[in-house]
């Protein structure tokens, strides 16, 4: 088995070595460290406003980066995410406006729950046709989530012909007024959007560590031979994978089209790569088999702050975009950093039992 493998959850070695827990709680310091900056630098950075408008940005970027966790911790990669959030904002848009004339002078229209169904089905099925392309075809990831970031983003276009669907404020008439809730709603005090991530968050973690479909999305990721070879259904845990991205591509695409109260096609663009940013950031590796759903919603939060306290700052956006590729190559560079010290710890343990 690959190093990968042996830090799984669960199976990472103990250590007392200070500099692997510094290397380890990372995330967190960053965190902290970027939230004490801007609280200083930027006096209303920690007003309750602020937080609130802070806090529906980062579940954005966190329902992706959790999706594209579970992709790149079984050795893929889905760049279709940003394309799927348009197209899924742009069938919540149809559905809402015009439902579905199926012929003979019929109109079929749905209410909220029935428009959100149909529209976690269109990404789901991305996720599934970009698992059907690398798993039955043998494409690889990073080329079949390409292609379909095109498909995805052009039949976005097609389906208006490139204009906005404005005014998606639903029909009482038919139950879909309550579309809006989604992504202007709240409860005790919290916006549902919120509320929603710590549904998925805590359910994505829950899979990753608890049950036996995480431990096979690790060990395909570790070593995608070995795994098969140990009767792990490698091509179902894929499709599992990138149909739980397009499922959470989707959510995103009905929570923005909702607070908007519109659709644009060009929604989502460049998503997936603060998606892949946030995994990386929170100890996802790009070669598989490791990654954390709790540090990547951390590292989505890092991504968030920075973004937030940079507008507040007046930075412009050509030096945000710079900042976060220094963050991102940095967030690279200290796991490499990390997997030679975890090895090193590994070897001195291995020596200390041999004794």
């Amino acid at each position: 088995m690959t190093d990968s493998t042996v830090s799984m959850p669960g199976n990472q070695p103990g250590s007392g070595n200070a500099l692997l827990l510094l290397l380890k709680a990372r995330t967190f310091i960053a965190l902290i460290l970027v939230v004490l900056f801007f609280s200083i630098a930027a006096p209303n950075f920690l007003s309750t406003a602020n937080l609130v408008i802070m806090s529906k940005h980062v579940a954005l970027n966190a329902f992706l980066a959790i999706g594209m966790t579970f992709v790149i911790v079984s050795g893929g990669i889905d760049l279709s995410v940003g394309s799927i959030v348009g197209l899924c904002g742009m069938v919540a848009g149809w559905l809402l406006l015009h439902g579905i004339n199926p012929g003979f002078g019929w109109s079929i229209q749905f209410n909220t729950f029935e428009i959100c169904l149909i529209v976690i089905a269109v990404g789901v099925m991305v996720g599934a046709l970009n698992a059907f392309l690398i798993t039955k075809l043998n494409v690889a990831p990073f080329i079949a989530t390409l292609g379909t970031l095109y498909i995805a983003r052009g039949s976005a276009m097609l389906s208006s012909d490139g204009r906005t669907f404005p005014n998606l404020n639903g029909n009482p008439e038919y139950g879909s007024d309550t579309f809006r809730w989604i992504g202007a709603g709240d409860m005790l005090g919290i916006p549902v959007s919120i509320w929603m991530l710590v549904i998925v968050g805590l359910g994505a973690a829950y899979i990753a560590r608890r049950t036996p479909l995480g431990r096979y999305i690790y060990a395909v990721g570790g070593n995608e031979k070995a795994a098969g070879l140990s009767g792990v259904r490698v091509t179902q845990i894929k499709y599992f994978v990138y149909m739980f991205s397009g499922f959470c591509a989707a959510l995103v695409g009905i929570i923005i089209a909702s607070q908007l109260v519109a659709a644009h096609p060009a929604t989502g663009d460049t998503f997936e790569l603060n998606a892949i940013a946030a995994a990386v950031l929170g100890g996802t590796s790009m070669s598989g088999g490791r990654g954390r759903i709790g540090g990547t919603i951390v590292g989505a939060f890092v991504i968030g702050v920075l973004s937030d306290g940079l507008v507040m700052m007046g930075v412009s956006a050509f030096w945000q975009t710079v900042i976060k590729g220094i963050v991102i190559v940095a967030a690279v560079v200290i796991d490499q950093a990390q997997q030679r010290v975890q090895a090193r710890v590994a070897l001195q343990a291995q020596a200390a039992l041999g004794k």
